[in-house]
């Protein structure tokens, strides 16, 4: 992963970074994009001289304001047939059911806590706009999780490269952890929904069967 996203940003410079944040940040075509590491990968990028560290921090915290607020005038106008969509391969409504329960659940300040749990942050914006939230609410929700999510992730990237020796020695391993983490809050959620563990059981249980 870490050698296509390398590729992918040095082909694309700033206007591929911007897009991948953009997108995945708001529209749904977004959800399975790799945002943080690309953002992770983008700052290691920026501590070797190969991209300018401040731009590189204005331009993804801009594609994190701009997506998410592109996705909250999208669930504002188009939400009820958005969600009234049949299951494809962007779109599950258990995945909209889950963020919904997610939202519910932490109010406003789950457009911070999505930023850092992928498909939730790219389906959070479009519920808050469904739920028809003030813009203005909104807005600031949003300011603070692009900050923390887009600059936070890409300085780490980029202060990690500048503090450890050789670091391209240890990047892959890097962008490892902070996907793994990333999926941390959803893993979570799923173990605590007493329903998914059901099925994650009996599925084991199948899987065991068939072994013998």
């Amino acid at each position: 992963m870490h050698f296509d996203l390398t590729a992918l940003i040095k082909s694309l410079g700033y206007i591929g970074v911007f897009a991948v944040v953009f997108a995945e940040s708001g529209l749904l075509v977004g959800v399975f994009l790799p945002g943080d590491s690309l953002l992770f990968t983008a700052g290691f990028l920026a501590s070797q001289g190969i991209l300018s560290f401040p731009i590189l921090l204005l331009i993804t915290f801009l594609a994190a304001v701009a997506g998410d607020s592109v996705g909250y005038f999208t669930g504002l106008r188009y939400g009820d047939k958005v969600f009234k969509k049949d299951d494809s391969l962007l779109f599950s409504k258990d995945h909209v059911r889950k963020s919904q329960v997610f939202y519910e659940k932490h109010g406003g300040k789950a457009l911070v806590l999505a930023r850092f749990t992928p498909i939730v942050r790219t389906l959070a914006p479009i519920l808050a706009g469904v739920g028809k939230m003030s813009y203005r609410t909104f807005l600031l929700f949003n300011l603070i999780g692009a900050f923390l999510w887009a600059v936070g992730i890409t300085s780490l990237g980029y202060f990690l490269g500048n503090a450890i020796p050789n670091v391209d020695s240890y990047i892959l391993p890097a962008v490892a952890v902070i996907v793994f983490v990333s999926l941390l809050p959803t893993v979570f959620h799923v173990l605590k929904d007493k329903e998914q563990r059901g099925k994650i059981q009996s599925g084991a249980k199948d899987l065991l069967k068939r072994k013998k």
